[in-house]
C-alpha cells in the first residue's frame, strides 16, 4: 500500500512529491503526458518565471482572498530560490520581482525530477486515469494498472492550454467526492473587441503602449498590445482575470500626463494636435487614433470643449469586450475547487479524509509574473508535508 498517489506531474505535483518523499513517504506520481512539467517547459518564453520576490496574498484572486496566506507564508520565494541555488541554476530579475532562469526551463524540470527520484518517488508518464474509488483506501485504475494508496492528491491543473494536455479531470474527480467547484474561466488572456473597435486594433496590430487599465476595483499599469482581434499585453492579461462578460474596462493611454493641460500650453500657437500627442505616444497610434476620432488638425481650430473631449477619449477609453481568446490562449484558469472545501494549512479536503487538491485546480489564481508558480510550490509543499 502506497502512502500517497499524486495525479499530475506539474509544478504543484512535483513539489508535493518532493516534500512527501523528504519525509520518507512512499509516493507514486501519475502523469497523463509522456513527459513531466509541460507547463514549466513553455513558461516565461522557455526560461520559466519561477517565482516573484514580491509575492503576497494581494497578488491572488479567490472567492476567499485570504485562503492562500498560510501556504505562502510557510513556503516563500526564498525557499525556492535556495533550492535552485543548490543546483547552481543561474537566474535574473527581469522587472517587478519576476525571476527567470538564465538558461532554460528544462533546468527547473530536471531539478524537480532529481529531487523526487533521489527521495524514492516513482513517476509514471503516459498514464491515463480511468477511475478513482475510495473505501478504506483510494484505488486508482489507470491505463498502466491499478494502484492503491492511503492518500490521494489532485494536482491536474486547470483548463488553460489544452494543447499541453489540460482537461477537466481534476474538477470531475473533485465533483465525484461531492466537492464544490467555482466555475472555471480563462485568466491572463487576451480580450476580444467588437467590430466598432476592431478596425482600430487591426490598424495598430503590434503597437505597444504603457497604459493604466481599470476594471471595477482592479487597476494595473503596464503595457497594452494591440492585436488583430482586440487587445493583449501584460496590462490586459492582468485585468482579464477580473473581467466578466458585461463588465467595462477603462484604459488611460497617458497615466502620467494631463494631456488637456499640455494642449492649453499651445492654445495660441500653430501647433497640430498630432504633434503634441507624438511627444507622448507612438506616431502610428496617434495617426490612427486621430483618424478614428475625427480629431481637428490644429489646436487653435479646436474649442475648449473639443479639447476636453479629446482628453477624455485618451484618458478614459471605455470598452465592453465581447469575450476572450479562450483557454487555448489563457495562461491560467480562474476558479476551480472551492477553497471552502479545503484546509488552508494542508490542502486536505474537509469532507474526504486523505484527499488533497493543490495548484491551479484550486480556486486560487495569481497575477502575471511568477505568482502562479509560487502558489504551485507553496500549495504543493503544504500538502506534501501532510501526506
Amino acid at each position: 500500500m502506497i502512502d500517497g498517489i499524486i495525479i499530475g506531474a506539474g509544478a504543484a505535483g512535483l513539489m508535493c512529491a518532493r516534500e512527501a518523499g523528504e519525509r520518507g513517504r512512499s509516493v507514486l506520481v501519475l502523469e497523463g503526458n509522456t513527459s513531466i512539467g509541460e507547463k514549466i517547459r513553455i513558461s516565461g518564453g522557455g526560461r520559466c518565471n519561477f517565482t516573484n520576490l514580491h509575492t503576497s496574498p494581494e497578488n491572488f484572486l479567490s472567492s476567499n482572498p485570504r485562503f492562500c496566506t498560510s501556504a505562502l507564508a510557510r513556503y516563500a520565494p526564498d525557499d525556492f530560490i535556495k533550492l535552485i541555488r543548490q543546483y547552481r541554476i543561474s537566474y535574473h530579475e527581469k522587472v517587478h520581482g519576476q525571476l527567470f532562469c538564465d538558461g532554460n526551463a528544462k533546468q527547473i524540470i530536471e531539478m524537480l525530477h532529481h529531487e523526487c527520484t533521489t527521495r524514492g518517488v516513482e513517476i509514471k508518464t503516459g498514464c491515463r486515469i480511468h477511475e478513482i474509488e475510495k473505501n478504506d483506501h483510494f484505488c486508482v485504475t489507470t491505463s498502466q494498472g491499478e494502484y492503491g494508496s492511503k492518500k490521494l492528491v489532485i494536482a491536474t491543473g486547470g483548463l488553460s492550454i489544452p494543447s499541453l494536455g489540460a482537461t477537466d479531470f481534476g474538477y470531475r474527480a473533485a465533483k465525484k467526492f461531492s466537492m464544490n467547484i467555482i466555475a472555471p474561466r480563462p485568466g491572463l488572456v487576451p480580450l476580444l473587441l467588437d467590430d466598432s473597435e476592431r478596425g482600430l486594433c487591426r490598424a495598430l496590430t503590434g503597437v505597444s503602449i504603457e497604459v493604466k487599465v481599470t476594471c471595477g476595483h482592479a487597476v494595473f499599469v503596464d503595457d497594452l498590445l494591440f492585436t488583430h482581434l482586440g487587445i493583449s499585453g501584460p496590462a490586459i492579461l492582468q485585468i482579464s482575470s477580473y473581467w466578466d462578460p458585461g463588465k467595462e474596462i477603462i484604459i488611460d493611454f497617458l497615466p502620467d500626463i494631463n494631456i488637456e493641460k499640455e494642449f492649453e500650453l499651445y492654445r495660441q500657437s500653430r501647433k497640430e494636435i498630432k504633434t503634441v500627442l507624438n511627444s507622448f505616444l507612438p506616431k502610428r497610434f496617434v495617426e490612427a487614433w486621430c483618424v478614428k476620432n475625427s480629431i481637428p488638425q490644429m489646436i487653435q481650430q479646436a474649442s475648449k470643449v473639443e479639447l476636453h473631449k479629446i482628453s477624455q477619449q485618451l484618458h478614459q477609453w471605455t470598452l465592453h469586450p465581447v469575450g476572450t481568446e479562450g483557454f487555448s490562449k489563457a495562461e491560467v484558469t480562474v476558479g476551480g475547487v472551492d477553497t471552502e472545501e479545503l484546509s488552508s494549512k494542508t490542502m486536505e479536503s474537509k469532507k474526504i479524509s486523505g484527499l488533497y487538491c493543490i495548484g491551479e485546480v484550486v480556486d486560487v489564481t495569481g497575477h502575471l509574473g511568477g505568482f502562479n508558480f509560487q502558489w504551485a510550490w507553496a500549495s504543493g509543499a503544504a500538502a506534501g508535508r501532510s501526506l
